[in-house]
C-alpha cells in the first residue's frame, strides 16, 4: 500500500464517527419531509460480489493501482447525467485516479439532450434510432441509441467539459477511443480528427464491432468524421479511455427507456464487455411503472433477463438495485395524481434483491415515500412534471447514494485484516 493509501485508510478507519462524517461523507441539507435516516444499502442475499467489487476499489483508491468500474443504467434520470456526474465526482474526490471516461454518445446528433457532464455537437445530416421504438430499423447496442448518415460531410464532436462546471468537476483526458458501429451497403468508416487537426484512421475490430484509435497525446475532446464512399455509416457509441488505471463511472440512459427498451438491444452484451463493470447500478423502472397495467411479476421477470445479460459478461459483477422515485401521473381534467404503482415497484425491487443477491438502495423510501415528490417540487428540488428532479435535487440524490455506498465500503474495510 502506498503512503497516500495508508493515510487514506487511517482517515477512513481511525477517525471518530463525527469527524469522519465531516471529512468523508458529503453533507446534505435537512429535509423534514424526507427519510434520510433510511439512506443505506441493504444486502438481501449473497453479498460476496460487493466484497470483490470493494477489493477493486481498495486497489484503485488506497494503492493507486488497478481499476474500479461502475455502470449506472436507467432512463431520463441517467441521460440527464447530473446524478451520475455527482456520484462520479464524489468517488474521484476520494483520491482515486481517472481511469477513463467510459462510454459516451453524440446525443445532439440524435436531436436530444446530452448528459450534463460533457457536451456533444454535430454537423451534417444524421438519422436517429432509439431503443424506445418497438420496431427497430437498425441494430442497437449498450447505449440504446444510434445515429446513421450517408452524408460525407457529417461529423460528431465530444467535449469532456461539464455543463456549468464547478470546482468539484475534474478534468478528463483520453488518449485512445473506440468508435462503435457498422457500415451497411458500402465502404463508409469513421476517422478521428485530433485537436491538432490531424486525421487518424482506426483499426477495425469485427468481434467488438468498433474502430480503435490511438491518439498521439491526451486530449479532452475529439471529432469523429465520415470517410469512404457509398452506403450508410451507423454510430452506436464512443468509448473514451486512457492509459491510467483508476475509477470509471459510465452512465447509460435513454429518455423514456423501460426494461423492454434495453432487452431489444441486440448488441447489449457485446458492448458491455468493453465497459466491463465491477458494479452495475440498476435504476430502470420509472417508465415501466408509469402505466395503468403495471405487473410486478412481469417487471421482475424482465429484470432477471437483464441480470442474466450482465452476469454473462461478468459473473462476479455487484448489482445495486435502485427503487423508483415517487412520481405523479397527469390525468386529463383531474390534474396530477400520485402514481400508486410506486409502492408496487418498491416491493418489486425488494423481491429482485432477494432473488438476485444484489444490494438495495430504496430511493422511493428515502425521498419520503408515496406523494413525497410534491414536497420535493415545493422545495425547488423537483420539476413541475413531478417525475424529474432539478439539478439541485439530483445533486442531493447523488450525494446520498455516495454516502450509502461509502458506509458499506467502510464496513468492508473494517472486516479486512489490514497489515502495515
Amino acid at each position: 500500500m502506498t503512503r497516500k493509501g495508508k493515510i487514506m485508510l487511517l482517515a477512513l478507519l481511525a477517525l471518530p464517527s463525527v469527524l469522519f462524517g465531516q471529512t468523508v461523507r458529503k453533507d446534505v441539507p435537512e429535509l423534514e419531509f424526507a427519510r434520510f435516516d433510511l439512506n443505506k444499502i441493504e444486502f438481501l442475499g449473497d453479498s460476496s460480489a460487493f466484497e470483490k467489487a470493494f477489493a477493486k476499489m481498495d486497489a484503485a483508491v488506497l494503492s493507486g493501482v488497478g481499476s474500479f468500474r461502475i455502470m449506472h443504467i436507467g432512463g431520463s434520470h441517467v441521460q440527464g447525467g447530473t446524478l451520475t456526474r455527482r456520484l462520479r465526482n464524489d468517488l474521484l474526490a476520494l483520491g482515486g485516479k481517472d481511469g477513463g471516461r467510459g462510454m459516451v454518445f453524440p446525443f445532439t446528433a440524435a436531436k436530444t439532450n446530452t448528459p450534463s457532464s460533457y457536451r456533444s455537437r454535430y454537423e451534417g445530416e444524421w438519422e436517429a434510432t432509439k431503443n424506445t421504438t418497438r420496431e427497430l430499423p437498425r441494430r442497437l447496442g449498450l447505449t440504446g441509441m444510434a445515429v446513421s448518415t450517408t452524408d460525407s460531410t457529417a461529423s460528431v464532436r465530444i467535449v469532456l467539459k461539464a455543463r456549468n462546471a464547478g470546482a468539484d468537476d475534474p478534468e478528463f483526458l483520453f488518449d485512445r477511443l473506440n468508435v462503435l458501429g457498422y457500415s451497411a451497403d458500402g465502404e463508409r468508416f469513421p476517422v478521428v480528427v485530433t485537436n491538432a487537426g490531424d486525421t487518424l484512421q482506426g483499426i477495425r475490430n469485427e468481434e467488438s464491432s468498433c474502430w480503435s484509435f490511438q491518439l498521439p497525446e491526451p486530449q479532452d475532446s475529439v471529432k469523429v468524421a465520415v470517410a469512404g464512399t457509398g452506403g450508410e455509416l451507423t454510430l452506436t457509441g464512443i468509448y473514451l479511455d486512457n492509459s491510467s488505471e483508476g475509477i470509471t463511472v459510465t452512465g447509460i440512459g435513454v429518455n423514456g427507456a423501460a426494461l423492454p427498451s434495453y432487452l431489444r438491444c441486440e448488441d447489449f452484451e457485446r458492448d458491455l464487455k468493453m465497459v466491463n463493470p465491477d458494479m452495475v447500478i440498476l435504476a430502470i423502472g420509472v417508465n415501466d411503472a408509469s402505466g395503468n397495467n403495471f405487473s410486478q411479476d412481469e417487471f421482475i421477470a424482465r429484470y432477471k433477463v437483464l441480470v442474466q445479460k450482465v452476469r454473462a459478461v461478468n459473473p462476479d459483477c455487484a448489482l445495486l438495485f435502485v427503487s423508483n422515485n415517487d412520481t405523479f401521473k397527469r390525468v386529463r381534467r383531474r390534474g396530477y395524481l400520485v402514481n400508486q404503482n410506486g409502492l408496487e415497484a418498491q416491493e418489486a425491487f425488494f423481491r429482485l434483491c432477494c432473488d438476485c443477491g444484489g444490494g438495495f438502495w430504496d430511493m422511493f423510501g428515502i425521498m419520503g415515500g408515496l406523494g413525497s415528490m410534491k414536497k420535493w417540487e415545493e422545495a425547488s428540488l423537483a420539476k413541475r412534471d413531478k417525475i424529474h428532479f432539478t439539478d439541485e435535487g439530483y445533486v442531493i440524490l447523488g450525494d446520498l447514494l455516495y454516502n450509502a455506498l461509502m458506509a458499506k465500503y467502510i464496513e468492508h474495510l473494517r472486516r479486512k485484516p489490514w497489515m502495515a
